[in-house]
């Protein structure tokens, strides 16, 4: 039991701000049921903000995944201020909508709710630099991300598509497979799902925000992970309660025009 606890609960407690007491976990015969009556307190209980980390778990994060704080304040408005250009949110959408088979297909897959793949899609591509999906500014080595997801080389190594060490030829390889919008949305998918493994979390569990706090927090923390900046989360989490981005994935082609499903 104690191989359980070092294994699985305390990687997903500690990313997720549930840490209980080491007495209660040390104590009593089912440390498996104490803990889960702690989360499931927790999860009724919890108010706060799901994006916010304490200062443990930031330091705990940085630690184990590299992750950094948040942009500057003037970036941030910045990336505000892009989400408000209307032509470039329905070229975003349009993107989106070219994507949505894939989503759905990658989101069944690797068991990840395709509201929130989409979420990152949509930042990523509304936030993307211009002329960098281009095939000879990809392969120059100038941008270090690629495709609609904005995924790099090093992806490709932890999901063993590429060795430890690539060769010239596995780069340039690599750089012409990121530049494919399908093939970049699985990857994406497959990051997620090995981020919810090293977070302990259950990888056929396909997490929904607003089922609970424990699912937000999860979100939140995943998406922490997947770009490195802490004011990240927030965006995605509103991202995907955007009725446009709702209508856009769940809805079918009916003549020509989206009908809701």
């Amino acid at each position: 039991m104690g191989e359980f606890l070092r294994q699985s609960a305390l990687p997903l407690l500690a990313c997720l701000g549930l840490l209980t007491s080491s007495a209660v976990l040390l104590s009593g015969k089912d440390h498996r049921k104490t803990v889960a009556d702690e989360i499931a307190q927790q999860t009724i209980t919890q108010q706060g903000d799901p994006t916010d980390f304490s200062a443990e778990e930031l330091r705990m994060l940085q630690r184990r995944f590299g992750v950094h704080g948040p942009q500057t304040p003037l970036a941030q408005l910045f990336t505000n201020g892009v989400d408000q250009l209307q032509p470039l949110r329905t070229r975003t959408l349009d993107q989106l909508r070219s994507l949505k088979s894939d989503i759905h297909r990658q989101s069944a897959r690797y068991r990840v709710n395709p509201m929130l793949l989409t979420a990152i899609l949509f930042d990523e591509i509304q936030h993307s630099k211009p002329g960098e999906s281009l095939p000879f500014i990809a392969h120059s080595g100038l941008v270090r991300t690629h495709g609609p997801a904005q995924i790099g080389i090093s992806e490709l190594i932890h999901q063993n598509w590429l060795p430890e060490d690539p060769t010239d030829t596995d780069i340039a390889w690599a750089r012409e497979q990121l530049l494919d919008p399908a093939f970049n949305v699985e990857l994406l998918a497959g990051k997620l799902q090995r981020l919810k493994r090293a977070l302990g979390l259950p990888a056929e569990s396909m997490l929904q925000a607003s089922r609970s706090y424990l699912d937000a927090k999860a979100i939140a923390t995943l998406t922490y992970l997947h770009n490195g900046k802490l004011d990240y989360p927030a965006r995605v989490l509103r991202y995907m309660q955007d009725a446009e981005l709702h209508g856009l994935i769940y809805s079918k082609q009916h003549g020509g025009a989206d009908w809701l499903i």
